[in-house]
């Protein structure tokens, strides 16, 4: 079978591929319960009926757009810590910057930490945030762990604490006002970085 897709299919993967960038715009400028689907259908020309062609309701909507900035900013991380794949404690460290820089940016920021708990609710989405983060934290700490940069404590439990730190940080980053991000993501570094056995 060919695996090219046929010209349908292609303006299909494109109307989807528009209609979650521009959800995604509205729903980290207005929230969630301030945007409408009519609202994301006009700002690409495009009726409601295609919003509902590709998405069951709002919620299947956000829920998109969510994951999709999930698995981007896993994306990132992950290339920032290959980046020093003969060196754990430089990808370590690398990973946890590009983790910081993605919580600093309005729209991450808004959809994860803020709009994710009320759109999805309390349990889906802290399942979606282990499922795109714990694993690659476990990983870190027990090569950290296996390096003897981190004492041979239990890994995972290491983890879950880490888990919940990177967490917090998440949080009080997409609630700081801009002018005082660069600071605050500064001081969650130096923390971080010491309390995973970085040195001074």
């Amino acid at each position: 079978m060919s695996g090219v897709k046929s010209r349908r299919e292609q303006y299909s993967d494109a109307t989807r591929a528009a209609l979650l960038a521009a959800a995604a715009r509205r729903f980290a400028e207005h929230g969630f319960a301030g945007t409408a689907l009519e609202d994301v259908a006009a700002d690409i020309q495009a009726t409601r009926g295609a919003v509902y062609h590709h998405f069951a309701n709002k919620t299947a909507l956000f829920r998109a757009v969510h994951e999709q900035a999930e698995a981007e900013m896993l994306q990132r991380v992950e290339a920032a810590a290959a980046v020093h794949a003969h060196d754990v404690r430089a990808a370590a460290d690398a990973a946890l910057e590009e983790f910081l820089e993605c919580c600093c940016e309005p729209e991450y920021g808004r959809l994860v930490w803020q709009e994710a708990p009320v759109a999805l609710g309390w349990s889906e989405w802290k399942a979606s945030e282990e499922q795109y983060a714990f694993g690659l934290i476990e990983r870190t700490i027990k090569a950290l762990i296996d390096a003897g940069a981190l004492p041979r404590l239990p890994a995972g439990t290491m983890a879950r604490a880490v888990f919940q730190l990177l967490g917090a940080a998440g949080i009080e980053l997409a609630l700081t006002p801009e002018p005082d991000k660069a600071r605050v993501k500064d001081e969650y570094a130096q923390v971080l970085h010491y309390m995973l056995g970085a040195k001074s």
